[in-house]
């Protein structure tokens, strides 16, 4: 009996992780270009996302040269969230459009060229809750919180298959 616990809990965890989407990257972003990163995102599905300059000198301060300009769209052109020269900031929403929404990232004119480094982490769906605060409100053991994860996934993987019969 216990085997098939640890059994089950495994297949949870697995389900878990591919079911969620979540999208952290760093890239490198050359002065007076811009690069853009697109998600899918249906309609009401919660959204959030990160992102900020790495310092290229640790312990330094952050040169005025890796401030960067930010802009996230909806897929019919709706500004969602728009940062003009910051080192870092974030952004969530609940989606109100279905379709391809664009995070994209310009380096001003510098020169010298410089690279500025990004990072970027996207998450939707079950993947933007944060599962830490529900655990700490509703003082719910780690199986609970597991069953809880589990069952959110799983309607996130049933609402996505009506979701693409649709299309």
């Amino acid at each position: 009996m216990a085997g098939s616990g640890a059994r089950l809990l495994v297949l949870a965890a697995l389900v878990l992780s591919l079911a969620t989407t979540a999208r952290s990257l760093r890239f490198d972003l050359q002065s007076g270009h811009t690069k853009c990163v697109s998600e899918d995102i249906k309609m009401e599905a919660m959204t959030v996302g990160k992102y900020g300059v790495v310092n290229p000198s640790e312990g330094q301060p952050l040169p005025d040269s890796h401030k960067i300009t930010v802009r996230v769209t909806s897929p019919y052109g709706n500004s969602i969230h728009f940062g003009e020269n910051v080192e870092s900031g974030n952004f969530a929403f609940t989606a109100t459009e279905a379709g391809d929404y664009l995070a994209c990232f310009w380096a001003g004119e510098h020169t010298p060229a410089v690279t500025v480094p990004v990072e970027f982490e996207w998450k939707t769906g079950v993947a933007a809750k944060d599962w830490g605060n529900v655990a700490k409100k509703g003082q719910i053991d780690v199986m609970e919180l597991e069953l809880k994860k589990l069952m959110d996934t799983v309607q996130s993987i049933h609402d996505e298959m009506f979701y693409l019969r649709e299309r």
